[in-house]
């Protein structure tokens, strides 16, 4: 059935921070992309705060599903599988999602998938650019993630290269964009002042790109603590602070040791391209500087619109949807949600090795307790 509509069909569910987010896909083509953001119920707290992110989740969930098959113009019944979050995250906001997922599986009889985050952001680009390259170089740029790997197979052989050892790309950008005084998140908000600013105003420092530091990691801590110190100087000299001229310089700096190490780490390792993924790809600076870098080197950028960039549904039922194809197996219904599910585990398979049974006659009910089938289907 699957074959003769184009692909399996599969929705994935995410939930790995704040935003609820629900996609449904058929092989390569997205049909749904259903998001509901709760990051206005966190800017005043200046971050995610995960209780608020996990109750957000429940209260969005029922109605983003059901939005995104509206949207997608398929019924749940016609689905191939359930793709969701199994990790990386917050334990509290992943937990939500895998509950949903195990519902809705085991309601409809069909296959449940718990996917890694961070496979799926790489998965994603087939939804733009069509199937991946073997192997695939990837620079992911998140709020939580900032890591380079060499997937030879999305769905069973990712291979971490590098990552960083302190804070995340866009968690600097958060926290300069604090000292800024120009509110969460803080990404956007300082690409956009950027634009405005001179890159070059101000030499802030480039972390871990010493001819003895580790070629592929990334430490944005210092480079962070080096720009609120610069504007705290100016402050207590009774200066004004040039915003946009700091936004940009300091921009420049994540932007520049990010192309670098990617372009190194495909040169190094024989890949003539290079995906980007994750919310920081969205940055207009990024994709600038690094299809210039790629372009110079010989190697082919993939880059996704930047809506598929940040964390959404798309992302985990592409990556479901390569599983369902490949045959890999799925996963059992005690699929736990861990929030420090390794890169190398692109999925979590059943126990046993083998599609797990799709009746319900040996099944445990309690996954299915708290939701009515009035309530799955509207």
């Amino acid at each position: 059935m699957a074959d003769s509509r184009g692909g399996p069909l599969v929705l994935g569910i995410e939930t790995s921070c704040d935003e609820t987010g629900v996609g449904i896909v058929q092989g390569h083509t997205l049909l749904a992309d259903a998001v509901a953001s709760s990051v206005d119920e966190h800017a005043r707290f200046g971050g995610v705060v995960p209780e608020v992110a996990s109750r957000a989740h429940l209260e969005a969930m029922v109605p983003t599903i059901q939005r995104a098959l509206k949207d997608a113009g398929v019924a749940a019944s016609d689905l191939d599988g359930i793709a969701v979050t199994a990790g990386p995250g917050l334990a509290g906001a992943l937990l939500v999602g895998v509950s949903a997922a195990k519902a809705y599986a085991y309601a409809l009889g069909k296959p449940l998938y718990g996917v890694n985050h961070l496979a799926s952001h790489i998965c994603v680009d087939q939804l733009e650019h069509g199937a991946l390259p073997e192997p695939t170089m990837a620079l992911l740029v998140s709020g939580g993630h900032s890591s380079l790997l060499l997937a030879p197979d999305i769905t069973s052989d990712v291979r971490p290269l590098g990552a960083t050892i302190d804070d995340a790309a866009g968690e600097a950008f958060d926290k300069v964009a604090r000292v800024l005084h120009l509110g969460f998140p803080g990404g956007p908000v300082i690409d956009r002042y950027a634009r405005e600013g001179d890159p070059e105003a101000i030499r802030f420092p480039r972390g871990l790109t010493g001819p003895r530091d580790a070629a592929y990691d990334f430490s944005f801590s210092g480079l962070k603590t080096a720009v609120a110190r610069w504007i705290e100087a100016k402050r207590a000299a009774g200066e004004e602070v040039p915003v946009a001229d700091v936004a940009a310089s300091f921009q420049e700096a994540v932007v520049d040791v990010l192309t670098r190490k990617a372009v190194r780490a495909c040169k190094d390792n024989g890949v003539d391209h290079l995906m980007i993924g994750g919310g920081v790809a969205a940055n207009s600076r990024l994709r600038a500087m690094a299809a210039r870098r790629c372009e110079d080197a010989g190697i082919t950028l993939r880059v996704p619109r930047p809506k598929l960039c940040t964390d959404n549904g798309a992302m985990v039922a592409a990556l479901g949807a390569e599983m369902v194809a490949r045959g890999r197996a799925a996963s059992d219904w005690d699929l736990p949600a861990d929030s420090s599910l390794p890169v190398t585990e692109p999925h979590v398979p059943g126990t046993n090795g083998h599609d797990h049974d799709h009746g319900h006659g040996h099944h445990d009910h309690d996954h299915v307790h708290e939701l009515s089938k009035e309530n799955l289907y509207g």
